[in-house]
């Protein structure tokens, strides 16, 4: 097993217990008690766990909203495959709005070769286009620790200012009932901003995040152009999606 392997194993794991002992993580990733005491230490300084003599304490087994670091080792899987079904709608010189988030990150190395021009919403997403074929702009305004997304008055008026061909919406939250939701209104205002700046609103969301509350509503469905997801509608939701004049596209 690989380290990042070893590393979304842990994580996944304290997101539904408060801890776990080095010797039980150890057993369930097959390796020893010295690996895993190397990759806890290196788990900690990520800020995705906290350390304590023989064991592991989770962060967010309280309902607090998991930090960038571990949700970057979550799900990975499924966000590439959303990534590259994204990237495959966009057409070359278009300009685009890419959100911020752990998803928004791996679609922006999907979308690193592309002649396009993107305006990404994190300094992680822009990392990974730069050097690419795609032109990169940035919003400006402060850069939020750990996430390092772009929010604030600045980078909302300089969103708003702008015409996107494409806005590519990465929820905190998603269900067809009330829509885009966020858990910070700083957040809530990019992701308003982009949307109301663009043709069309692409939606990518894997399945871990429906039919979650969020205390921000940001958008309702009908405002969705096209949602990718690996998650599977129900008949209740196909109905609503049917409603909202949302088309949806399930990997």
């Amino acid at each position: 097993m690989t380290a990042e392997e070893r590393h979304r194993r842990i994580t996944e794991l304290l997101r539904g217990r408060e801890q776990a002992t080095v010797e039980e993580i150890a057993e369930l990733c097959g390796t020893s008690t010295a690996t895993i005491r190397r990759d806890l230490d290196l788990l900690e300084q990520r800020g995705v766990l906290k350390r304590v003599h023989g064991a592991a304490i989770s962060l967010i087994v309280g309902g607090a909203e998991p930090g960038y670091q571990q949700r970057a080792l979550e799900n990975q899987r499924a966000k590439i495959r959303i990534a590259f079904a994204v990237a495959g709608l966009l057409n070359p010189q278009e300009f685009v709005f890419l959100d911020s988030g752990s998803t928004a990150t791996q679609i922006a190395v999907a979308l690193k070769e592309q002649p396009l021009t993107v305006m990404p919403d994190s300094l992680h997403a822009a990392r990974e286009l730069a050097g690419g074929r795609a032109e990169v702009i940035l919003p400006g305004g402060t850069v939020v620790e750990q996430e390092l997304a772009l929010r604030g008055p600045l980078a909302e008026a300089n969103i708003r200012s702008l015409r996107f061909d494409t806005a590519i919406i990465t929820p905190c939250t998603f269900d067809l009932k009330t829509g885009i939701m966020g858990h910070d209104l700083a957040d809530a205002a990019i992701k308003r901003a982009a949307i109301a700046s663009a043709q069309r609103v692409i939606v990518a969301c894997h399945q871990e995040k429906w039919n979650r509350p969020s205390p921000v509503v940001v958008s309702p469905a009908e405002a969705i152009d096209l949602i990718i997801t690996d998650h599977r509608l129900s008949a209740e939701e196909s109905e609503l999606a049917k409603l909202a004049h949302l088309e949806v596209t399930s990997l």
